[in-house]
C-alpha cells in the first residue's frame, strides 16, 4: 500500500502463457456469514494494513534513494510480508462479498481489499517472496541503468536530458537503442517470470488476469472501463493525427527523406524523448514562424533568476498556498529528495510519497533547473497536497478517486503555469508577455506535451492487458509492443528489434508495475478540472491564458473533491468540482480548438496518418 506516484514494491506483471488463462473459479462464500462479522473484519483488516504500511513505505524510500544490494534485500523482504497479508485480506474479503444486509462502506472497503492489489501474488509459500525479489530487481536495474553517448557511460536522468536537446539523429540513434537495449532487454525473463505469478494470483482471488483486475478498479464493469477509454480516444485521436501530420513534415523538412520520410511513421528517437512520449523538447524543429517565438523559455527564466532546484520547489508551493492550502510541514524538507545525490545510486524517475498516512509526505527528483522539472514540481507537489487532504479518511478511502484523479491534480495546476502566472511571481516581465499572435505558439508548445502524450498513454496497458490475457504471448513480447506502438502512435524505432529485445522494459513503470491507464485519464481529466476552476475563477479570457492562482474559492472546491478521497465512486467526486459526471476529452478539444483550425490549414495536402 505504498501512497506513491510510482508504487516501487508491489509491480505488476504479465502473462507467460501462449493461450488465455482458464477462467478463475470464483473464491468460495464462507457459510453464514453476517453483516456484523463483515464489519469487524474490515475493521481489524484496515488496521492491520495502515500499521503494515509505514515500514514498509520507509523500507521502500530508503531503497529508492539509495541502492544497494542490501537495501534491495530489505524492500524484497518487506513487499513479499505486505503481498501476503494483502493476498491474505483479499482472500477473507471475497468471502464476504455477498453477506447481506452489507453496509455500503464495508461493501465500498471489500471490493477496495479484493482487488487493491497492484501485483497478487499467488496464496502459496514462498510466492511472494519470489514475486518481490524479481519486481526488487528489475526496479533496482532500471534504477541502476545506463546507456551511452559517443560511446560513453550516461546514467538516466542525464540521458534523458540529452535526448531533449540532441539534434544528431546518429547520436540520437545511439542513445535511444543504447538505452533499450541494455536496460530493457536484460528483464524479458524475469518479466515472464513475475507474469507468471502475478496472472495466478489474480485468478485466485477470483479475476480472469491481472488486466481484468486493474480495469476492475474503476467503479465500473471492467469491460465499460476498457470502453470508456477506447471512447475517449476516440475523441480526442483527430486532434493527435493533425499534430502528427505536422510535426512529421517539419521533421522531413529539418533531417530528410533518408531520415525522416514524408509519410509514415515517425522516427521515435527523432521527437526529443526517449519513449517519445512527450514531444516539447521539439519545439524549436516545429515552431511556426513569426507566431512561434513565445518570447520566453522557463528554463531561461528559472536560470537568469538564479532559481536553484529548491527554490523551484518552493516556488511550486507558493501555489498551492496562494490557494489556502497549508504549508507542507518541515520534515518535507528535511526528507525529500530534490536533486540527485553524488554519492550514489537512486531511482531518479520524479515520485511523490506519503510515508505515514499522515503527514510524512515528500517527493523524490533528480531535480535540474529547467522548464520541464519546473512542470513536474507542480505536478508532484499536487499528489502530496491530495495525500494530505483525505489524511482524515479511513485507511482504505486514503487515495484518490480513481488513479487518474491522483495524477490530474498536479497537471491541472500545471497547466496554469502561463505568461499571466509567471508575471505575477516575478520570473517573466509583462512587457515581455507575447500577444494574441503568439497563441498558435502556445498552444502548439502545450499540445506538443498534452497531446502528443495521448496515445502513449493509452498503450502501455494496452500492451499489458493484451499479454495478462494471452492475446500477446512471450514469443511476441516485442512485437506485440512495436504493433500498438505503430498502431496508436504513429511511431517506428529507429533500429530493427527483434523477440532478443524487450523494448517495455525500458520505461520506467513497466519493470516498476506502475498501471499506465491514470496517467491517459488525467491529461484529459486535468482539462475538465481546469475548465471548471477557470470558469469558477471568472476567467473571461481564452482558456489557455487562465491562471486562476491566488483564487481562494477555487482552491476551497478543490479542497472538497480531494478530502473525498476513494471514500465515493469518482463520479460523485467528479461532480463535486465539475458538476459532470462523466470522464471526457471535449474540455481538452475546447482548449486546443485553434490550435486544430490552424494545423488543419498547414497539412492541406498532405498525406495524414501512417
Amino acid at each position: 500500500m505504498n501512497r506513491t506516484t510510482t508504487t516501487l514494491g508491489m509491480v505488476a506483471a504479465l502473462l507467460c502463457t501462449a493461450a488465455a488463462p482458464p477462467p478463475a473459479p470464483a473464491p468460495q462464500q464462507a457459510a453464514g456469514t453476517t453483516s456484523a462479522q463483515a464489519d469487524a473484519f474490515v475493521a481489524e483488516a484496515e488496521k492491520q494494513l495502515a500499521a503494515a504500511s509505514v515500514p514498509n513505505n520507509q523500507v521502500n524510500w530508503v531503497n529508492a534513494t539509495y541502492i544497494t544490494d542490501d537495501t534491495d534485500a530489505l524492500a524484497a523482504s518487506s513487499n513479499a510480508a505486505l503481498t501476503e497479508l494483502q493476498v491474505k485480506l483479499a482472500n477473507q474479503a471475497a468471502t464476504f462479498a455477498k453477506t447481506p444486509g452489507l453496509s455500503y462502506d464495508t461493501k465500498r472497503k471489500l471490493d477496495l481489499l479484493r482487488g487493491g492489489i497492484v501485483l497478487p501474488a499467488p496464496d502459496r509459500p514462498g510466492a511472494a517472496d519470489q514475486l518481490a525479489t524479481l519486481t526488487t530487481k528489475m526496479s533496482s536495474a532500471y534504477g541502476k541503468g545506463r546507456g551511452t553517448l559517443d560511446g560513453k557511460p550516461i546514467n538516466g536522468s542525464d540521458i534523458e536530458a540529452a535526448m531533449g536537446t540532441t539534434r544528431d539523429p546518429a547520436k540520437l540513434q545511439e542513445m535511444w537503442t543504447s538505452w533499450h537495449d541494455n536496460v530493457g532487454a536484460p528483464m524479458r525473463a524475469d518479466y515472464r517470470q513475475m507474469a507468471t505469478l502475478a496472472n495466478e494470483g489474480a485468478r485466485g482471488l477470483g479475476y480472469s488476469d491481472v488486466g481484468a483486475m486493474w480495469r476492475s478498479g474503476y467503479d465500473m464493469p471492467p469491460e465499460q472501463f476498457a470502453a470508456t477509454t477506447d471512447k475517449i480516444w476516440n475523441e480526442v485521436k483527430p486532434l493527435y493525427l493533425a499534430l502528427h501530420t505536422y510535426v512529421r513534415w517539419k521533421l522531413n523538412e529539418k533531417y530528410g527523406n533518408a531520415v525522416q520520410p514524408k509519410t509514415g511513421p515517425i522516427r521515435a528517437d527523432l521527437l526529443g524523448n526517449m519513449w517519445a512520449q512527450e514531444w516539447g523538447n521539439i519545439y524549436d524543429v516545429v515552431a511556426p514562424k513569426g507566431a512561434g517565438d513565445l518570447g520566453y523559455d522557463v528554463g531561461d527564466l528559472l536560470v537568469a533568476k538564479q532559481y536553484d532546484p529548491t527554490r523551484m520547489v518552493k516556488q511550486g508551493e507558493s501555489f498551492y498556498s496562494s490557494l489556502g492550502f497549508q504549508p507542507l510541514p518541515n520534515t518535507f524538507w528535511q526528507r525529500s529528495q530534490i536533486v540527485k545525490p553524488a554519492d550514489r545510486e537512486v531511482i531518479c524517475h520524479a515520485s511523490a510519497w506519503d510515508i505515514d498516512n499522515q503527514d510524512d509526505i515528500r517527493i523524490k527528483m533528480c531535480t535540474k533547473v529547467n522548464g520541464d522539472d519546473f512542470v513536474t514540481i507542480h505536478h508532484e507537489l499536487g499528489h502530496n497536497y491530495y495525500q494530505r487532504a483525505y489524511k482524515a479518511q479511513p485507511f482504505l478511502y486514503k487515495n484518490g478517486a480513481n488513479d487518474g484523479f491522483h495524477e490530474a491534480i498536479g497537471d491541472t495546476i500545471a497547466l496554469s503555469i502561463t505568461p499571466d502566472y509567471l508575471v505575477k511571481i516575478g520570473l517573466l516581465d509583462q512587457a515581455k508577455v507575447s500577444g494574441a499572435d503568439k497563441d498558435t505558439g502556445l498552444l502548439l508548445r502545450q499540445a506538443m506535451d498534452k497531446v502528443a502524450f495521448l496515445p502513449f498513454g493509452l498503450l502501455i496497458d494496452k500492451w499489458r492487458w493484451q499479454v495478462f490475457s494471452g492475446q500477446v504471448t512471450p514469443a511476441n513480447y516485442q512485437a506485440g509492443w512495436d504493433a500498438l506502438r505503430l498502431q496508436y502512435q504513429g511511431v517506428k524505432p529507429p533500429v530493427a528489434r527483434d523477440e532478443s529485445k524487450f523494448d517495455p522494459g525500458a520505461k520506467y513503470h513497466v519493470p516498476a508495475g506502475v498501471p499506465y491507464t491514470r496517467y491517459f485519464l488525467a491529461r484529459v481529466l486535468q482539462f475538465q478540472f481546469y475548465e471548471a476552476a477557470c470558469r469558477q475563477a471568472g476567467w473571461k479570457g481564452p482558456l489557455h491564458r487562465c491562471s486562476f492562482f491566488g483564487n481562494k474559492e477555487v482552491g476551497q472546491r478543490l479542497n472538497a473533491m480531494l478530502a473525498m478521497g476513494q471514500s465515493k465512486p469518482w463520479p460523485d467526486a467528479l461532480q463535486v468540482f465539475t458538476g459532470s459526471r462523466e470522464m471526457s476529452g471535449k474540455a481538452l478539444i475546447a482548449y486546443f480548438a485553434p490550435l486544430k483550425t490552424w494545423l488543419d490549414q498547414q497539412n492541406r495536402g498532405k498525406p495524414q496518418g501512417w
